[in-house]
């Protein structure tokens, strides 16, 4: 990959954009683009990009940081990490930077970003991903990653996956523990199927993972949720374990008790949500496959009807 770029430099972005950017100025080769904007992009130009990482910390220099992608030329590689809700603008204005042969991975959250890639770019080999990794921009040109086992897994949507193989063995030179996942189907849906009842669930009762788990009724719509997904993946032909639910709630109760889902803190906050990501896209497969998705269905529009008031949480004397 000797042209790479990263569209959107938040947690995820920000923390495997700059493991690339040192593997490339360490070498002396390779030319890294973060597509950033505001403060954050001012900060990354005057002082490069500070990262504190949970066992190490550096700051790196990309070879160019810009709000305009046309200014960056065609990439081999470019890697989407923004907020599901801004997919669609990003990819409108980072066109410039894919070409026929340009490798194509998002990394976010849900399990349709491929698609809505596909459909608005008008070449490249567009691929899917996922990561598991706790991170969060600080402040302007700061990341600070916190937990996660840090894996990153892609895979192409169909065709070739000699590209993909290239890119996962230059990921693993700049010292991500990326896997091609062929197909790349069951580990987006692995993961989307914990995610969104927990950032559904967390968000509407305004509890942490170790409240909602505890609590009866709140488990049961969690774990509900989780089986209306597993029938909803396998409409859509994706294999997932026989056990899947199980494994996600033993998931959900790995993590420590006052966990709370970047849904909830964005809920918190009043900023806007990936509740279409996460809860939308169910309702809107269910309805479109005619799949009992009641409990999905429930929770997204009750998020929607106070979408214009922020939540809090239960020890802030809120109960939904």
């Amino acid at each position: 990959m000797k042209s790479v770029a990263f569209v959107g430099i938040g947690g995820v972005g920000g923390y495997y954009g700059a493991m690339v950017a040192r593997r490339c100025t360490e070498e002396g080769e390779g030319r890294v683009v973060f597509v950033a904007r505001g403060e954050h992009l001012s900060a990354i130009r005057e002082r490069g990009l500070q990262v504190y990482a949970a066992d190490e910390e550096f700051t790196v220099r990309p070879t160019f940081v810009t709000d305009r992608p046309s200014e960056a030329g065609v990439m081999d590689l470019v890697v989407f990490a923004v907020k599901g809700y801004a997919l669609e603008e990003a990819a409108r204005d980072a066109i410039p930077l894919v070409g026929p042969e340009t490798v194509v991975l998002p990394l976010l959250n849900g399990v349709d970003n491929g698609e809505i890639l596909s459909r608005i770019l008008a070449c490249g080999r567009v691929g899917n991903g996922c990561v598991y990794i706790s991170a969060r921009r600080e402040g302007p040109g700061v990341i600070r990653q916190t937990g996660g086992s840090r894996k990153l897994f892609f895979g192409p949507l169909s065709g070739d996956r000699a590209p993909f193989l290239a890119v996962e063995q230059f990921l693993r030179r700049c010292g991500i523990d990326a896997t091609l996942a062929d197909p790349i189907g069951e580990a987006v849906w692995t993961k989307f199927i914990f995610m969104s009842p927990m950032a559904g669930v967390t968000s509407l009762w305004g509890k942490t993972f170790g409240e909602v788990l505890a609590q009866e009724e709140s488990l049961s719509m969690a774990e509900g949720m989780m089986r209306e997904i597993r029938s909803l993946a396998q409409e859509k032909r994706i294999a997932l374990p026989e056990d899947i639910v199980e494994q996600s709630l033993a998931k959900a109760r790995a993590f420590p008790p006052d966990t709370k889902s970047s849904m909830q803190l964005d809920c918190e906050k009043g900023s806007p949500t990936e509740i279409e990501t996460f809860l939308g896209y169910v309702v809107r497969e269910g309805d479109r496959l005619g799949l009992d998705v009641h409990l999905t269905r429930g929770v997204y529009d009750a998020l929607k009807l106070r979408s214009d008031q922020p939540c809090v949480s239960e020890q802030e004397g809120h109960r939904p």
